[in-house]
């Protein structure tokens, strides 16, 4: 499995690449304001408005870094309705993939309520890498408010 390596902090975090369908630069967005601020904005992407979501300020509570490695990584996302929704990921330092096996991943053994996309960890010689479970990244409200009842 090929997995793409992105940084929140200092921290790593991987995403399957078959969830991805293109990573582009950071890009000034459309602010959309009295929004959450982990919602970054609006962009256009080839035709179609789309959500972006700064992973950064989800997570950790701070906004991504404006350095040239900090991207936006597009994705299709199931929603609740089993609609597909194509949503951007704002995360730092995204200029890595790695292969490993689905056995590499390991349980973390603690369940997070309030981050339930937090998923199971891979070791390397630099340390731990967070799996990142799409399909649990937007609970049913943040869906309701991000997300056209459907696309399909």
């Amino acid at each position: 499995m090929l997995i793409l390596i992105f940084y929140v902090g200092n921290d790593r975090y991987a995403l399957d690449s078959s969830q991805v369908i293109e990573i582009i630069p950071k890009i000034i967005l459309r602010k959309q304001h009295h929004a959450p601020e982990y919602i970054a904005g609006l962009c256009n992407y080839r035709g179609k408005i789309v959500p972006v979501i700064d992973l950064c300020q989800l997570i950790q509570g701070l906004p991504c870094s404006s350095a040239l490695s900090s991207r936006i990584i597009m994705v299709n996302y199931l929603g609740i309705d089993h609609s597909t929704h194509l949503v951007g990921l704002m995360a730092q330092r995204v200029t890595e993939t790695l292969n490993k096996q689905k056995t590499d991943l390991v349980a973390t053994g603690l369940e997070v309520s309030e981050a339930p996309y937090l998923g199971e960890m891979i070791m390397d010689e630099q340390g731990m890498i967070q799996s990142i479970r799409l399909e649990y990244l937007l609970s049913d409200t943040q869906q309701a408010y991000l997300l056209p009842a459907s696309e399909n």
